[in-house]
């Protein structure tokens, strides 16, 4: 029942991670994305099979309730930006913004429904149901923007680590992207500790959004 109430949530913020790339890139200069129809909340233009269910169902069984995702990449073309360097940070980084946004609208979200929900008479169900979706929402782009700063290239936190180094050592780093993912499943799935240490800031995170919204609901902040 987690799984379903959690999935939906998911979906939501890869996409908006997704649709955050490709607006920032058409503001940079490049319309590739917005010319293949991905600057939209449609989530059958950018549901990847493997990223968006396999993954995330694996990972859910398999890691204590963890979940993890991704969606199709954005298609970007840097030789269109106006200034390719600060383009390329700012793409890369927009979707790392776009998880940290919605993690604070989904707390604000649950305190709104806490409240609702003090001030109705008896239990709501549905209520309960919103609440529990709204936390995952906080969890999961907690999630997404803190792995996605983990500077393994294709991961976006390597684009900012690409343009502070030197360019052989940049092009050889940005080379290895090719089997970044690899490398990142591998250690997901076979080397749990690695997933539980680079995580350990959402843990942080989610401890001051659980005082935030104790503080507001119950406090009447």
């Amino acid at each position: 029942m987690d799984f379903l109430s959690l999935l939906p949530v998911l979906i939501l913020s890869i996409v908006v991670h997704e649709v955050a790339h490709a607006w920032v890139a058409l503001r940079e200069g490049d319309d590739t994305a917005q010319r293949l129809g991905r600057i939209t909340l449609n989530p059958l233009s950018h549901m990847d099979m493997l990223g968006s269910f396999l993954v995330p169902f694996a990972l859910y069984f398999m890691a204590d309730g963890m979940i993890l995702g991704w969606a199709k990449p954005v298609p970007v073309n840097p030789g269109k930006f106006r200034d390719y360097r600060s383009g390329d940070i700012k793409v890369s980084l927009a979707g790392i913004v776009s998880n940290v946004l919605l993690a604070v609208i989904f707390t604000f979200l649950v305190i709104l429904l806490l409240k609702i929900q003090m001030s109705a008479v008896g239990g709501d169900a549905v209520l309960d149901f919103m609440i529990r979706m709204a936390r995952f929402g906080i969890f999961i782009n907690l999630i997404l923007a803190v792995f996605n700063l983990i500077p393994i290239p294709p991961l976006d936190g390597s684009h900012a680590v690409y343009h502070l180094l030197p360019p052989r050592w940049g092009d050889i780093y940005r080379w290895a992207g090719r089997y970044g993912m690899i490398l990142l499943l591998g250690l997901v799935f076979f080397y749990p500790p690695f997933f539980i240490f680079a995580l350990q800031p959402v843990f942080v995170l989610m401890g001051f959004a659980d005082a935030l919204i104790y503080n507001m609901s119950f406090w009447g902040g």
